[in-house]
């Protein structure tokens, strides 16, 4: 009897032990189960529709500033918004701290992707921007088209997306390409702040198609630059919106033309008259052609205004003295050729100033510039025609400033080669500063950041 007690307490203890082993086995199986789903659902790639970079205005130069956030760990550095760069450029050759860069070997595919072919020699110390056999690449100052060679790199940049007209989530791409240039590039009439340029232009790792190519979302931008110094613009990349905070839709006001690329991939649009007042503007419009197959005028936003070249500036600034009755001139102020006493100016709600057109190829199409916009305070009681006579040797005969595309909304459709444009402030007005998306989360704030 004593035996058979034993072995039922055996077979107790075993099928106790086995039961705990089993509960034991669930318990880790069930464990490692979340703790992988919860792993998948944090490491799950983002990709998102819509991307929107801030811009302001400097109050100096009339330039646009975007802050964007690199390194690890993460800051936000300013840069000069160019619209036909063909790279984001930093300054790395003082203070750049950052556990994440890489610099490329030369000849690798992150060279070729940028379209460079030549090695970078270094004989300082090791450092951000000084490596040997890494990619060289020309790096531009696009204020005075000075050149030097960079170093090809790659580091992290944040960018804030949005759903709609509300901030989303903080996407992050970690091998962006940029070059790494000598702080001696930034000579010359940069807003002060700013420690490098960010590069829009229709090239491989320009901005808009690297951030396509990383996210997946279609190749096209828009542009809308504030034209005051206490609010911001905007750049946004992917499906961007046509809606204003307003709730204003934009997209039934838009006016569109073909876009054609420079051979440094500038955007050029055609133009082929310019009016004054409904009446056209008698110079030499083959100068507006180009037998290089694009068109002669050239979109730019590191040109604070508008630059005709000579011939067409002489002719267009006489033509509107003769639109602009009964308002006398004044003595210029450079940059300006055509200035006017503020005294006597139109009230703005009467009208009386001469709006300007710059007809596109399709001539039912035209940029419409208001009078009451074609003319800037250059000083106390002096405004000034907001055109700049670039000479006899300028980049292109037409290059449209960056004070004539404030509060615009430019879309950038590189897919499918064209650019629009909204209609004209009086009919359809658009203010940049409606695009405002400034809940955005930091980083370190986005729990889900990938």
């Amino acid at each position: 009897m004593a035996s058979i007690l034993a072995i039922n307490d055996i077979i107790h203890t075993w099928q106790y032990l086995l039961m705990a082993s089993t509960l034991n086995f669930l318990l880790i199986f069930f464990t490692a189960l979340f703790i992988t789903s919860e792993s998948s659902v944090v490491r799950s790639p983002f990709r998102p529709n819509s991307l929107v970079l801030p811009v302001h205005k400097d109050s100096a130069t009339g330039l646009h500033i975007a802050n964007i956030r690199k390194r690890t760990p993460q800051v936000s550095i300013p840069f000069l918004v160019d619209l036909n760069g063909n790279f984001l450029w930093v300054v790395c050759d003082k203070n750049y701290l950052s556990s994440t860069y890489n610099a490329p070997f030369c000849h690798s595919t992150q060279c070729s992707r940028a379209g460079d072919h030549y090695c970078h020699k270094c004989h300082s110390a090791v450092q951000p921007g000084c490596h040997n056999n890494t990619c060289a690449v020309m790096t531009i100052n696009p204020l005075t088209r000075r050149y030097t060679v960079g170093e090809l790199a790659q580091d992290v940049v944040s960018i804030q997306s949005i759903q709609g007209s509300n901030t989303a989530r903080i996407a992050t791409i970690p091998n962006f390409l940029f070059a790494c240039a000598p702080s001696s590039l930034l000579q010359g009439p940069f807003p002060k702040s700013v420690q490098g340029v960010a590069g829009l232009g229709h090239a491989p790792v320009a901005l808009p198609l690297q951030l396509a190519s990383h996210f997946g979302f279609p190749p096209q931008f828009a542009l809308c630059l504030a034209s005051s110094n206490n609010t911001s613009g905007s750049i946004l990349f992917g499906n961007v919106p046509f809606k204003l905070a307003t709730g204003s839709d934009i997209s039934q006001s838009m006016a569109y033309t073909p876009l054609s690329i420079g051979p440094l991939a500038e955007y050029y649009i055609l133009v082929k008259s310019i009016k004054i007042n409904n009446k056209t503007v008698p110079f030499n419009t083959s100068l507006l052609s180009s037998t290089r197959g694009f068109g002669g005028t050239m979109i730019s936003t590191t040109t604070p205004y508008t630059v005709l070249e000579h011939s067409i500036f002489t002719t267009f600034a006489r033509f509107f003295v003769e639109q602009f009755v009964g308002v006398p001139q004044v003595e210029s102020v450079p940059p300006f050729g055509l200035c006017f006493n503020s005294h006597v100016l139109p009230p703005t709600r009467v009208g009386g100033y001469p709006n300007i057109d710059f007809v596109m190829q399709n001539r039912n199409v035209s940029w419409t510039i208001l009078g009451v916009d074609s003319l800037v305070n250059a000083r106390p009681n002096v405004s000034c025609l907001a055109f700049v006579d670039g000479g006899l040797n300028t980049r292109a005969p037409i290059v449209i400033g960056a004070y004539q595309l404030e509060d615009h909304y430019l879309h950038f459709d590189l897919s499918n080669s064209k650019v629009g444009f909204s209609s004209s402030r009086q009919s359809h007005p658009v203010n940049c500063a409606n695009i405002n998306f400034t809940s955005a989360l930091t980083p370190e704030e986005d729990t889900m950041k990938d």
